[in-house]
């Protein structure tokens, strides 16, 4: 039995879970630029800083700690590192362009019925479904 729908539903909970948390008890929302564009930030509070410094700390552990558990999970299908820094990139223009990234406006902004969120999160999908059609397996070539 394939185990990724199940995967994917227990990771989708948890982040939801997790967002919500941090909305009830912090008033937070859990958009990955913003908390990290406020650790960065040099006029921030000490103890606003150290939580937005332990979030993003936690996504990076986590993130190793896949890596070391279940290596597979990772594939090969980066075409060069190049490429991963220009997508990264673009990905951060995106955000700041559009006030928040994939996590606020799609976990947070559409929980919170927000239509800016709408329109930001349909764009993604859109542009995230024509990218796999015009560079993903079994693209033109």
């Amino acid at each position: 039995m394939d185990e990724a729908w199940l995967l994917a539903l227990a990771g989708g909970g948890l982040i939801g879970l997790a967002s919500s948390l941090l909305l009830v008890c912090a008033r937070e929302t859990a958009g990955i630029s913003g908390i990290l564009s406020g650790a960065l930030a040099p006029d921030v509070a000490p103890q606003e800083r150290s939580w937005r410094v332990m979030f993003v700390t936690g996504l990076v552990l986590g993130g190793l700690a896949l890596l070391v558990a279940r290596p597979a999970r990772f594939s090969p299908g980066l075409r060069s590192l190049p490429v991963a820094l220009l997508a990264g990139a673009l990905v951060g223009l995106g955000t700041r362009l559009s006030g928040g990234c994939t996590s606020g406006h799609g976990v947070c902004g559409l929980s919170r019925l927000s239509g800016r969120s709408l329109v930001a999160t349909v764009t993604f999908i859109a542009a995230g479904v024509m990218t796999v059609w015009a560079f993903g397996p079994g693209a033109p070539r």
